[in-house]
């Protein structure tokens, strides 16, 4: 979701100007699995981008034809952590129907992302071995179910980007999407410039490396299912930095989490 706030959005943050909560990670039972526990569909961009790799500088243009699924960087990377909260799959279940499906996705969806199921409350998927799996055979069914563009418009945490994320803020949220990490809890990160937007977009991190002078999260980047990206901190600078990406120059970003308290 890159360069999409209109004057709905600031409306919607101006109404959200309240305190700030951390969340506290709560300890997952196994680690969150690339290509296993994230969608096997694409988060498309409305836009082509174009970055001049002399400057930096980004143009962009409508894409054509327009995308069928765009805007849903929030959404698909909120549904994924739900689906690894709430869902069991069983792939020796026969295939059921697409409106058995439909229910189901939506029990999944209804359920908050801030803590798992114990496996014997968890909602049960037939037919298939893991997300990704479910997800190539009926993205659309979870496409028109997992939520609308509009959820990624109006998250509850987009109030925050609009104050300043200062470095120790950002020393913090090091630690704690670190601690998150570790717990095998996956965190949804809000990636942004502000207020020039360019990048204002989410993606999971659910992997971490520390080093002497950084940490090297690992994110699925709703954009692209086929390859996961490292949003790296260096802690001299106690900054974030986004590799170059088809939709951005790369560079340095601000981050916080979100879908982790009421208020985010």
């Amino acid at each position: 979701m890159i360069n999409m706030f209109g004057k709905l959005s600031y409306l919607w943050l101006a109404l959200l100007l309240v305190g700030c909560a951390s969340p506290k990670p709560l300890p997952a039972s196994r680690p969150f699995v690339f290509q296993q526990d994230t969608f096997a569909f694409t988060n498309q961009t409305a836009w082509d981008y174009h970055i001049d790799p002399a400057t930096g500088k980004t143009t962009h243009t409508r894409t054509e034809p327009p995308p069928s699924y765009s805007h849903h960087c929030f959404v698909v990377a909120r549904s994924a952590v739900q689906f690894f909260h709430h869902a069991k799959f069983d792939p020796s279940q026969p295939v059921a129907d697409a409106a058995a499906y439909r229910r189901l996705i939506r029990r999944v969806i209804s359920r908050s992302p801030l803590a798992e199921e114990p496996d014997d409350k968890r909602i049960v998927i037939p037919g298939y071995a893991n997300l990704f799996a479910f997800s190539q055979a009926q993205g659309e069914l979870l496409k028109a179910n997992c939520g609308g563009a509009w959820e990624s418009y109006f998250q509850r945490g987009h109030w925050r980007m609009i104050f300043p994320l200062t470095r120790n803020h950002q020393a913090k949220m090091a630690a704690q999407l670190l601690k998150s990490v570790e717990q095998n809890t996956p965190a949804v990160a809000h990636i942004v410039r502000f207020p020039q937007l360019s990048i204002n977009h989410a993606v999971l991190l659910f992997a971490a490396e520390e080093r002497l002078d950084e940490i090297q999260f690992t994110a699925y980047d709703p954009n692209n299912p086929a390859k996961s990206i490292v949003l790296t901190f260096n802690r001299a600078r106690s900054r974030f930095t986004f590799p170059a990406t088809p939709y951005f120059a790369g560079g340095r970003v601000d981050v916080y989490q979100v879908y982790g308290a009421w208020n985010y």
